[in-house]
């Protein structure tokens, strides 16, 4: 599609703020929401495995990773939110023009992620205590990992529709003849599509061992738990990371010719290697696993790796719209809104940081606790803060509306 077009397709308005922020909160947001996916699906696959297993260990686990998975999926489905807002910013000829082709697909991704969903909560309410029980209505948990497979092709198929405006007329209008229907998927790969679901595997492991950790804090005393948790979570790395790493050299290796040279450039080398050093590290760390805070560090180093390889993702999608069409979201026009712009942050780091530091401090003191937990007064007065500042944001939201409505 000639350049001019995909400039024309932009908001005339512009954007509130430079488009660089955009982009990087895009990379940021992104990372975090995809590490939450794997460790949804990386949860849900272990526990279905977990379930069916007649080892104490192993029902121990599927019990644990059905309520992870259970928090997993309204994190993903949360924070999923900020980087598609962020990429209908600065990429919105895009981002709608897929949509409007597989606006079907779109739709019908809304259902199946509440079907998914509710399976989730179906089977973790079926089976309370699964340790101790018979597992029930297991077909409710693969149903949820079928229905999150496929509303992440969905978003992966949107997302790779973006990356080939030259396609759109013939997409839109076959032979000539317009196709209005939004029923097809027009283009997927499955290289990357495989390489980013699979990579669920070696997270999931690295996540075992915080996990691990954090039982050992709390008194744990089944060390034969410990170390079952330490085998499954270095198996889990060292497969899951060589298949991603495959995966990532065949994704790479089908890339259109006019962006081939990408796949030698410095950021799939760096993905490939923040993922290698992200799974070799626990293994590093040996008998500092045990100690202090060094056993959650592998987490850390993951979302590190994440973020690395989000850019790469991001970088791919700079090459193709810039490098090959021409289009320069950094040139978006500016139509500065400090109050919107200055909202986000306070809304993201005072209020999101105040609620998010009372839910993990809660869950740490309560996991570090033996018997019955009493949150402190310091704790109590964080989350009265907390639930002080979302009344002043909702008041301000609805006062602001308000006064610019009949001012």
């Amino acid at each position: 599609m000639d350049t001019a077009m995909l400039y024309a397709l932009r908001d005339p308005l512009g954007v509130p703020a430079h488009p660089v922020i955009f982009l990087v909160l895009a990379v940021l947001t992104w990372a975090l929401h995809i590490a939450a996916v794997h460790v949804l699906l990386g949860s849900s696959a272990l526990a279905i495995r977990g379930a069916f297993s007649a080892q104490d260990h192993w029902r121990r686990l599927a019990d644990a990773m059905v309520n992870t998975a259970k928090v997993a999926v309204s994190v993903a489905i949360v924070i999923g939110v900020a980087p598609l807002l962020f990429v209908q910013v600065i990429y919105d000829p895009f981002w709608y023009t897929s949509n409007v082709l597989s606006a079907w697909w779109v739709i019908a991704f809304i259902f199946i992620l509440i079907v998914a969903t509710l399976a989730l909560f179906i089977f973790y309410a079926m089976n309370y205590e699964i340790r101790h029980k018979k597992v029930r209505a297991p077909s409710a948990m693969i149903i949820a990992i079928i229905g999150f497979l496929v509303v992440g092709f969905i978003m992966h198929a949107l997302s790779v529709q973006t990356l080939e405006p030259d396609q759109w007329r013939e997409w839109y209008a076959p032979n000539g003849v317009i196709d209005a229907s939004g029923r097809s998927i027009h283009a997927f790969d499955p290289w990357r599509f495989g390489f980013f679901i699979l990579l669920s595997f070696p997270v999931i492991g690295i996540w075992l061992f915080g996990y691990r950790r954090y039982l050992q804090g709390a008194g744990e005393s089944d060390a034969g738990y410990l170390d079952f948790l330490q085998r499954l979570g270095t198996r889990l790395g060292a497969v899951g990371g060589v298949i991603s790493l495959i995966l990532l050299t065949l994704w790479m290796r089908g890339l259109p010719e006019d962006i081939s040279d990408f796949a030698t450039g410095i950021w799939p080398i760096a993905a490939a290697a923040a993922l290698i050093v992200a799974v070799a590290y626990p293994v590093l760390l040996g008998k500092r696993l045990d100690r202090g805070m060094w056993g959650y560090t592998p987490v850390l180093v993951a979302t590190v790796a994440m973020i690395v390889v989000a850019t790469m993702r991001e970088a791919v999608r700079w090459v193709t719209l810039f490098g090959v069409h021409g289009y320069n979201p950094l040139d978006y026009k500016i139509a500065m809104d400090w109050y919107s712009t200055g909202l986000f942050f306070l809304t993201f780091g005072v209020l999101g940081g105040t609620i998010v530091a009372y839910l993990l401090t809660i869950a740490w003191q309560a996991g570090q606790t033996e018997g019955t937990y009493t949150p402190s007064r310091a704790v109590n007065l964080l989350g009265t803060a907390g639930v002080v500042l979302l009344l002043l944001w909702i008041a301000q939201y609805f006062g602001f509306g308000l006064w610019t409505a009949y001012k």
